[in-house]
């Protein structure tokens, strides 16, 4: 590293610092070892522990510079050999710690670091990367996976990232998925924080392989055409002792405890910041990845995520650099914010004054639509506008709708329990939900199990319940899943200009008696009517204004057979008539199951009734 990036670290604006800490092999006077570098600046001394010397760090006290960071070289020292720092404090206390910057560690619970040699993978993922984008005007509809759970072995052992390759990403792909994003893979110590409570941040977990392993997977899913994210954690870190708490004795990259019982990182801290913003390019440079989701983003705007106790300037500062630089080297990654704050302009470029994310996930339209589908249908009438506030603010940011893990754990039931009713009811419901997703503007994200309709909670501990798979109503409810990605796919109403105003509108946004929304998705000749009918009322005539006269074809009806429905849909092309209804000029008539999601596509060129 040479004198200006160190300047960088230091300035808190550095975006390459692991290429300089950490353990990294060279050739030094003509002998291959590792060169190992570590910023311990309040320690008193520093030695490299391993099993090159049998953990007794005597044979290689570091060598400490004016910055504060050591330094030594060690020859003859291979892929996989373990290592940690003993920290001398000032206090006279040792503590052994794991390296910041380590590219591998041991499996848990053993805790020490691992030197590997991330050059040489042989990726073939050139002409993605060249036709890669932040997914603005093209269908982005994220698969939200816990590598862990998603499917284990008949021993309950994990699956290894190459095996994963071999049966998700095939999986992923008949779905219709277009992304993968991945729960945090920085190394964690306990499998119950889902990688939320990290130690490595350089580090992809060894639970499932090695890194190039990792690497592997990602250029996998590349040469399939499916993007990846990554699950990021900068606001807290795990307490544990080898970690980075009081990691040289002093608080170095902490500023006290959070909610969760985490230490909270020190984001107006400039090492700190150059740690946080050299990881997030790592993962991005090193490993491909597509995009990063950075989690609690309102814990970095407010102090404990509370607007009551006043913005965190430092946080603000540290994101809106920690995006600035992520978009500036890498400028088609996705940075997506999981907020639950109303502050505003968080997808504003940083140039602009926002803090520089590219979407945020719409978590009001996520909990007013749980909230509404939960209701007695009888009741729903008066919650009718739970539906409609979604779109009185969705311009004010780019939006994605989020149905992720958060809402399938801690007692709060799977998305399809969530629904109100009996068994069919909530399948009914559930098919439902997903059609209204699908048809409402913003990218899409769904937890793992939601796609066939899981009944059970999300439980880390073990794989998703597959065996619901042979159940002709989950088998339904799975089709249906696939179909509407691969409608979303194939309809550019339903993905290009999803943040421009003009390509929705209502045509019916207050009808509460009867509980039925309808609205449109326009995009040049892609033409949408979305019609929602949220109650056991059937409709066999059902006459709605429409802005185009001529023919529609219906491309989607939850309740066709199917997809285990009660049948109803309409089978052959919807053609206009003159009248006058919901304030527009022409009119269908069609037949309106009950719990019903439909969707009409405009049919151009065909000869129109009434001209």
């Amino acid at each position: 590293m040479d004198k200006f990036d160190i300047v960088a670290f230091f300035a808190g604006t550095s975006t390459n610092a692991y290429n300089y800490f950490g353990a990294h092999k060279i050739t030094l006077n003509g002998q291959n070892g590792v060169v190992f570098r570590v910023f311990a600046p309040n320690a008193k001394n520093v030695q490299l522990i391993g099993n090159f010397n049998n953990w007794d760090g005597g044979r290689h006290y570091m060598y400490r510079e004016d910055s504060g960071i050591f330094s030594i070289f060690v020859p003859n020292i291979s892929d996989y050999e373990g290592y940690k720092y003993k920290i001398e404090t000032q206090q006279n206390t040792f503590l052994d710690k794991c390296d910041p910057y380590a590219f591998f560690s041991e499996y848990r619970p053993q805790t020490a670091s691992k030197v590997f040699d991330l050059e040489g993978f042989p990726w073939l993922d050139s002409d993605y990367l060249k036709s890669r984008n932040k997914g603005f005007n093209h269908p982005v509809s994220i698969y939200e996976v816990h590598l862990g759970s998603w499917q284990r072995k008949p021993n309950n052992d994990f699956n290894s990232y190459e095996e994963l390759a071999q049966s998700l990403i095939p999986y992923v792909k008949e779905k219709g998925f277009t992304h993968i994003e991945l729960l945090p893979i920085l190394e964690h110590p306990f499998d119950g924080s889902w990688g939320y409570l990290c130690t490595g941040y350089f580090n992809a977990t060894s639970r499932y392989g090695n890194p190039k392993q990792l690497m592997h997977f990602i250029d996998k899913c590349h040469q399939n055409n499916i993007g990846v994210i990554l699950d990021f954690v900068p606001v807290h870190f795990v307490k544990d002792d080898f970690g980075l708490r009081q990691f040289d004795g002093s608080q170095l990259y902490e500023s006290g405890d959070s909610q969760w019982g985490s230490s909270l990182f020190d984001l107006g801290k400039e090492t700190v910041r150059s740690f946080l913003i050299s990881s997030g390019c790592f993962w991005l440079d090193k490993f491909h990845f597509d995009g990063i989701r950075v989690d609690a983003v309102s814990n970095i705007i407010y102090y404990h995520g509370n607007p009551q106790n006043g913005i965190n300037y430092g946080g603000l500062d540290f994101i809106k650099r920690f995006n600035h630089y992520l978009a500036l080297n890498y400028p088609t990654a996705m940075l997506i914010a999981e907020d639950s704050s109303s502050f505003s302009a968080v997808t504003k470029a940083t140039i602009d004054g926002g803090l520089g994310f590219d979407y945020k996930w719409d978590l009001g339209w996520m909990n007013d639509t749980l909230k509404y589908f939960k209701l007695d249908p009888i009741y729903r009438k008066f919650h009718h506008h739970q539906l409609t506030f979604s779109m009185m603010y969705f311009y004010s940011e780019r939006f994605l709708l989020p149905l992720s893990h958060d809402e399938v754990v801690h007692l709060k039931g799977s998305i399809i329990n969530k629904m109100w009713g009996n068994y069919e009811d909530k399948f009914s419901q559930a098919k439902l939900l997903y059609a209204y997703m699908f048809a409402h503007p913003g990218k899409k994200l769904n937890f793992m199990g939601n796609e066939f309709a899981s009944f059970d909670e999300w439980n880390e501990g073990r794989e998703l319940p597959w065996s619901l798979n042979s159940f002709p109503k989950h088998q339904g409810f799975e089709r249906l899943f696939r179909d509407l990605n691969l409608t979303y796919k194939s309809q550019i109403a339903l993905y290009r200009d999803d943040y421009n105003p003009d390509s929705f509108f209502w045509i019916e946004a207050n009808n509460a008696d009867q509980s039925i929304y309808i609205f449109v998705r326009v995009v040049a000749d892609s033409r949408l009517i979305c019609l929602f009918n949220m109650t056991p009322i059937h409709y066999e005539n059902y006459n709605i204004g429409v802005p185009w006269a001529g023919s529609y074809k219906e491309i989607i009806n939850t309740q066709k057979e199917v997809y285990g429905g009660y049948g109803g849909w309409n089978g052959e092309l919807l053609q206009t008539f003159d009248s006058y209804q919901h304030q527009q000029r022409q009119a269908l008539s069609l037949r309106i199951s009950a719990f019903s999601g439909i969707i009409l596509a405009w049919v151009p060129g065909i000869k129109k009734r009434g001209k």
